[in-house]
Order: structure tokens, then sequence, then C-alpha cells
């Protein structure tokens, strides 16, 4: 996981063929989005970084996690950058083909299937602009669902995060175009519970 990874930071190869998640996450907006966009991110990472040797031993998690021990002019580009970067190796490593089935451990911490899915969309629709909808443990081991403007990360709150969804327009325009519901109930089909639940442990 790029998470333990430290400076220079390089982007990590898609753990699956773009065109794996099809017909729900096309090829296309697979490879712009993953070679692309979180390759700019890196990119962007590494330069702010650059400058600052004392940081180059940290994690991104560390990074993340300690940022307001940065100093501040580090600090925005770590927040947008790292969190872009950090965000999208969890979105991209907890997809896969589709036809696994919802966690038990979940069922019950929401209620069920669809109460979980309600609560996740709903989280993802109400994001203004661009974000991520986020399933999380909190610091009391409650599981909770959360949205974050922009590339924040659930980490800078305490929270261990489990599962991103992605609903910036880069994640689904080219296929859905402005219809983000369609995008996210395409998003439920390709969840990779098994790396989900392997994360709670």
């Amino acid at each position: 996981m790029i998470s333990h990874a430290n400076y220079p930071f390089q982007l990590p190869a898609l753990p699956y063929a773009y065109d794996a998640l099809e017909p729900y996450i096309d090829r296309k907006t697979m490879y712009f989005h993953h070679d692309k966009h979180m390759q700019t991110y890196v990119d962007q990472l590494n330069k702010a970084l650059a400058p600052y040797p004392e940081y180059h031993s940290w994690t991104l998690e560390q990074l993340l996690s300690r940022l307001p021990e940065l100093p501040e002019e580090l600090r925005t580009q770590v927040q947008n950058n790292g969190g872009g970067v950090y965000n999208h190796d969890l979105y991209f490593d907890l997809m896969a083909p589709a036809g696994q089935p919802f966690p038990g451990e979940l069922a019950e911490a929401f209620g069920g299937e669809d109460n979980w899915k309600r609560q996740m969309k709903s989280a993802a629709l109400g994001v203004f602009g661009s974000g991520f909808a986020w399933l999380v443990r909190d610091a009391s081991g409650a599981l909770k669902i959360l949205a974050l403007p922009d590339q924040d990360t659930p980490l800078a709150l305490g929270m261990q995060p489990l599962l991103p969804l992605d609903v910036w327009e880069h994640a689904y325009y080219l296929k859905h175009q402005n219809l983000r519901g369609d995008y996210i109930d395409s998003w439920f089909q390709v969840i990779n519970w098994a790396e989900v639940i392997m994360r709670t442990k």
C-alpha cells in the first residue's frame, strides 16, 4: 500500500486490467482516472515535498495524520495532493470484478445491505462539488459513513478509512456525464468486500 511508502512516491500499478470492472466502470474512465489524474497527484506531492528533506522519511499516512505538524506552506499541498494519492490508492484497491457478497458485519451494523447502500448513496450525493463518501471506523470502534470535501481523508479526524467512494466528476463523467447517482449504483456492484473486511481486522 502506498500509505506506508515515503518520498519520492510512485504511482502504484492498477491491480486489475482497465476493463476488468466493465460494464460498471468503463475502460476509458479507468485509464484516465488512474494513469492521468492519480499520476498528477503523485507528481504534485513529490514536487511539494522536494524542498523539505526533513519529511522525506515520513510515510504518506504519517503526513496525512499529522498535518498540523507540517509547515503551513506545505500543509495544504499535502492535504490536497497527498490526500489525492491516498484516497485514489484505496479507491482503486477496493474495487474488483462484480460478484462479492455483502459482509455480515456491515449488514448487522447498518440494518442490512439496502440500508447501507441508501446511507452511502445519500452521503455521496450530498457532496457539493467534489469529494468522497467514506465507510470508516471511528475511535470507539463503531462503523460510520461520512462525506468529506475535495481530497480530505478520515485520517485527519482520527478515523480508520475502510472504503472510499470517489465522487469527483473525473470518476464517472466519461460514462455517466452528470448522472452521479447512476455511477454510484454501478460502483456498488464492484466493491472488493474481501479487501474491505481485511482492513477491519
